[in-house]
């Protein structure tokens, strides 16, 4: 079964920064769209970004642009999320998953393959 794996959360400190990878096991990564999604307790899941796996159009939540920069390195069959001036709203397990059919990229519907996620923990 295939699953992407994510890595890259802790704690860190209001305004730091992490980076989180998303790696596929078995698979080509550049063959999809892939989306980070986010889930904090009680809440449902949100997408945060998403990048294109054709002209490499990115995408973001409102909540996150001019923080977070999804990119891509084909070489290493990742895809990466920084981000940058973290808030304790960013609190949640990150997830991605490749995008397999026509939708909006934030609609999780359209998604498939998800991994277990990593937790980010952003606080004083």
């Amino acid at each position: 079964q295939v699953q992407l794996v994510e890595s890259g959360g802790g704690l860190v400190q209001p305004g730091g920064s992490l980076r989180l990878s998303c790696a596929a096991p078995g698979f080509t990564l550049d063959y999809y769209a892939i989306g980070w999604f986010r889930q904090a307790p009680g809440k449902e899941r949100e997408g945060v970004s998403c990048i294109s796996n054709s002209d490499g159009s990115t995408y973001y939540a409102d909540s996150v642009k001019g923080r977070f920069t999804i990119s891509r390195d084909n070489a290493k069959n990742t895809v990466y999320l920084q981000m940058n001036s973290l808030k304790p709203e960013d609190t949640a397990v990150y997830y991605c998953a490749h995008l397999v059919r026509s939708t909006r990229w934030y609609d999780p519907t359209g998604y498939t393959h998800w991994g277990q996620g990593t937790q980010v923990t952003v606080s004083s």
